[in-house]
């Protein structure tokens, strides 16, 4: 119940993220190319949104933190695993605990470098340069991210450890499209 409540709120940060970036970048470049229309920029034209550039930068970076945690619990996490899967099963899975384990400490220490590099900027009044947001809560996207993506790859883990199974994922599948009823009506399967 707890994990699926994790999964949900990872990928409602990321769609939400993603979504308000997008709609953002959108408002700022139509509000600079109306603002040359002589009948609008008495409307616009005073709309300041220099902080734009920067929010978007710093939400991508919130995403693509959360995202990374995300690919490795889905397995759409970049991996090179040719060689891998051509050893045998027993010498197979200890490369595999072998990777996941040394994914767990190296975000383990970045979690915890980027924690206490958060906590020492937090301690003094850095700002960031348009939103004027305390910079301590733009870089608690490291500690944060980095945790939750070495709490995802010792999930991997302990999952492959119970099963032998990856996670992996199906690039043909549709999320919300059965492929028996599909293949029934004659679409792609």
């Amino acid at each position: 119940m707890l994990l699926r409540l994790l999964d949900r709120l990872e990928e409602a940060l990321i769609a939400a993220l993603m979504a308000g970036a997008t709609l953002i970048i959108f408002v700022a470049v139509v509000h600079r190319y109306i603002s040359g229309v002589p009948v609008i920029q008495d409307y616009v034209l005073h709309w300041n949104l220099a902080w734009a550039q920067e929010l978007c930068i710093y939400m991508f970076v919130w995403m693509a933190k959360f995202g990374a945690a995300y690919g490795v619990r889905t397995g759409i996490h970049v991996g090179v695993d040719v060689i891998i899967n051509r050893m045998a099963p027993p010498l197979r899975a200890k490369f595999v605990l072998f990777g996941l384990g040394a994914g767990a400490l190296f975000t383990g220490v970045v979690g915890s470098l980027g924690a206490r590099f958060v906590y020492h900027i937090g301690q003094t009044e850095q700002v960031s340069a348009d939103l004027e947001m305390p910079m301590w809560i733009v870089y608690l996207a490291v500690p944060l991210g980095s945790y939750l993506m070495c709490f995802r790859f010792l999930q991997v883990a302990w999952t492959f450890i119970r099963t032998g199974e990856l996670p992996h994922h199906d690039h043909g599948h549709v999320e919300g499209i059965d492929p028996v009823e599909a293949a029934k009506e004659g679409g792609p399967a």
